[in-house]
């Protein structure tokens, strides 16, 4: 699914608009990044938590060359799913195994 077929979606569950549904989206990823730009945890109960972690410098090979490289620390977003997506993930791979 991509950004179009998400908005669709919650146009269709919510009975917004397509442009209200863009709009609501826009605003939640916006605050999201907002707050991770921050250094900030932004914790959705139930669904996930986006967080940033720092990597730290290290030292990479370049598969065409085998010449060593240097990569530098740099800050990353990282997101952790919840308990309930998890579980609703869980019951899928539980019903495919039987």
């Amino acid at each position: 699914m991509n950004k179009t077929e998400l908005i669709n979606a919650m146009a269709e569950k919510t009975g917004m608009t397509k442009v209200a549904a863009k709009a609501a989206m826009n605003a939640c990823f916006a605050s999201i990044q907002e707050q991770l730009n921050k250094g900030q945890k932004v914790s959705l109960i139930g669904f996930g938590t986006f967080s940033v972690v720092e990597r730290k410098a290290r030292t990479a090979k370049n598969p065409q060359t085998g010449e060593k490289v240097k990569v530098p620390a740099k800050k990353v977003a990282k997101f952790k799913a919840g308990s309930s997506l998890l579980a609703k993930k869980g019951a899928k791979k539980a019903a495919k195994k039987k």
